[in-house]
């Protein structure tokens, strides 16, 4: 029997501008298939979205546990949306952990729908409860829609003969019916899905449609009062064009073979399985026809070792791995800094240090992309600010190594990568070509005037010729140790260490990156929010409200980390003050005091989760306060985010 609390006044409105819903249950409910599922036929609906998925570490968590608890955050709406938002407006609690985890993160009014039949004494005791929540008032500032989807799940797909567990594997296709119904959701594309993802296996994909048919007409005949009503969300205006759903290892891929086949190079990527990045390399290995060769290799150091075999034979070399990976890579990273090859190399970034957070976000990975080498080993480094996003920043990485002979850091980060938005899916003509240039013939003269081949002879962005293995007269020797600065020989006299240390330095400081522009604001005043990375979304959002409340304040999200754009010294003297939010615990900050001597404030973020708005909001205010040296900082963990193992609400 379902029950049903009266409506709060400032509960979910019938026609928002934009609703937060967080799905959340065990790690094997399936929620983040169901907020997959949800959003794309969110996007088919026309509305702008970002969605935020969160799960544990482990491969399967204990059963119930508060540790084991999944969730899937999105934020659609008829607007603009820039993040997954910051607390939901509907939670899906499939069993009481799931509630218990995520409840300090509802709004006050919000919908609480709850799977009855998971609310077992034996789960009750395993998410720590004393009593059952749902019955013992506790939950009374919220709308609550509690009834047994369990039951109706079995009873749902009990034609089609499975047995209880079978039938409850279902669970969250019921779930997700009744969210489609309730947010008017086309129920069509995700029947298609069904029989395309069970193909194999006709009974299982008819036992889910069934299920999620069953939900869906559950909301459509269900008399109950007050939460359980139909919210219509209307479309974003948008671009004509050609849009779909993507997330930012998608985006990655994806622009990492259109920057080969603008370099006219085939792609080699070598990859070892590591959260976040292995998307990637998933990816990648289903898109052999655009010229592409994936190789999951034995360990880290192998797959970045061959990624330079294939640079030097002639390929785009590409490898990709998140922190820990990073840090097994760094010798052959330096190899391929000293053989002066293109090599892209992504890094995914999570919490740290060692294996630290592996399924939680974080940008602690900067000090690690831009310094992090033995030697003096520069490298050009550039962060992607959101899902879509990164495609474009793929394609400048592969530019940038192909036409500067180079290693390059492309940095996104767990949120990034698993997140997705739509995405305008460019034209292909608006992309310049960069095609690479191979050395076929001798470049230099001897003493007596005779041709000769100078491999390490610079053009005048300080780049050395690529000549494929085997090309007739030009062979040269290749290696980690020093070499003369023409030559290429074993050299390890003083001037000419000192003369390709820096001729390696110039090349990299001399990378042609565009202007720092303004995100949003003026170019002067009282306080510039400088980000990089997935910081982007909450930070734009919080610069606006507080220039709709008549702040000075302006946001600069800068895409190039090093080399910087040459203006962006003087754009930051402009300002007062200069904030600058990061997850970590100030790496950034302490690069712009280096390099430019402003007086950057940090405002930290250790806690595995993005920053929400109101964080961003909260300290921007800080700087029209009047009251002096309260400003930046660390902000502390929330436990109103994705999750918190020890439960936010008792």
């Amino acid at each position: 029997m379902a029950t049903a609390a009266s409506l709060p006044q400032d509960g979910v409105p019938a026609s928002p501008d934009a609703i937060v819903v967080r799905f959340a249950g065990d790690s094997g409910d399936g929620m983040q298939l169901t907020g997959g599922q949800f959003t794309l036929s969110t996007a088919l609906a026309g509305n702008d979205l970002a969605t935020f998925p969160d799960f544990p570490a482990e491969i399967r968590a204990p059963q119930g546990t508060l540790f084991g608890v999944s969730a899937f955050q999105i934020n659609f709406g008829s607007r603009s949306i820039n993040t997954a938002g910051d607390a939901p407006d509907v939670l899906v609690a499939m069993n009481p952990a799931a509630l218990k985890v995520n409840l300090a993160a509802l709004k006050p009014g919000g919908l609480i729908i709850a799977d009855t039949g998971a609310f077992t004494k034996r789960n009750l005791d395993k998410a720590k409860y004393d009593a059952n929540p749902l019955e013992d008032g506790n939950l009374a500032k919220y709308d609550l829609l509690a009834f047994d989807i369990s039951e109706k799940t079995i009873e749902a797909v009990k034609p089609f003969g499975l047995g209880n567990k079978d039938a409850l594997r279902s669970k969250n296709m019921w779930t997700l019916g009744l969210a489609l119904w309730m947010f008017d959701r086309d129920r069509e594309p995700i029947h298609e899905w069904l029989k395309q993802k069970f193909k194999s296996k006709p009974e299982i994909a008819d036992a889910n449609i069934a299920a999620l048919d069953a939900g869906h007409a559950y909301g459509e005949t269900a008399e109950l009062a007050g939460p359980l009503k139909q919210v219509h969300v209307d479309p974003v205006p948008t671009a004509p064009g050609l849009y779909r759903t993507v997330t930012g290892a998608e985006a990655v891929s994806l622009g990492l073979v259109a920057g080969a086949q603008l370099a006219e190079l085939p792609m080699f990527f070598g990859g070892y399985p590591i959260t976040p990045a292995s998307a990637i390399l998933h990816h990648l290995a289903r898109l052999k026809e655009f010229g592409v060769t994936t190789f999951q290799a034995e360990d880290e150091i192998a797959a970045i070792c061959a990624a330079i075999g294939a640079s030097y034979a002639g390929q785009l070399g590409v490898t990709s791995s998140s922190g820990p990976g990073i840090a097994l890579k760094t010798e052959a990273i330096g190899l391929g800094i000293m053989t002066e090859l293109p090599l892209v190399i992504v890094n995914s970034q999570r919490g740290g240090p060692s294996t630290g957070l592996p399924t939680k976000t974080e940008q602690s990975d900067l000090y690690q992309a831009v310094y992090g080498r033995n030697g003096d080993a520069p490298m050009p480094v550039i962060a992607a600010c959101s899902p879509s996003d990164a495609f474009e920043v793929a394609i400048e990485a592969c530019r940038i190594a192909t036409q500067y002979m180079t290693p390059v850091m492309l940095l996104t980060d767990g949120y990034i990568a698993n997140a997705a938005e739509p995405w305008k899916v460019p034209d292909p003509s608006t992309f310049e070509p960069f095609p690479a240039q191979f050395l076929t013939e001798k470049n230099g003269t001897d003493e007596e005037g005779n041709a000769t081949f100078v491999p390490y002879k610079r053009d005048e962005k300080g780049a050395r010729p690529w000549v494929k293995p085997g090309t007739p007269d030009l062979m040269h020797r290749i290696g980690g140790i020093e070499k003369h600065e023409l030559t290429g020989n074993i050299d390890y006299s003083p001037d000419n260490h000192q003369r390709m240390t820096d001729a390696r330095k110039n090349k990299v400081e001399g990378v042609k990156v565009p202007d720092q522009e303004v995100a949003l604001g003026e170019t002067s005043g009282k306080l510039a929010v400088v980000g990089w990375g997935s910081t982007y979304g909450p930070i734009h959002q919080a610069v606006r409200r507080s220039i709709e409340k008549g702040c000075s304040v302006s946001h600069i999200h800068v895409r190039h980390i090093w080399p910087m754009p040459k203006n962006l010294g003087d754009l930051l003297r402009g300002f007062d003050h200069v904030l600058v939010p990061e997850m970590n615990t100030g790496q950034f900050k302490t690069v712009l005091r280096d390099q430019f001597l402003v007086d950057a404030q940090p405002l930290t973020k250790t806690s595995g989760q993005p920053f929400q708005i109101a964080e961003l909001e909260a300290e921007i205010a800080k700087f029209f306060d009047d009251i002096p040296g309260n400003e930046g900082g660390q902000v502390p963990a929330n436990d109103q985010q994705l999750p918190s193992t020890e439960g936010g609400a008792k």
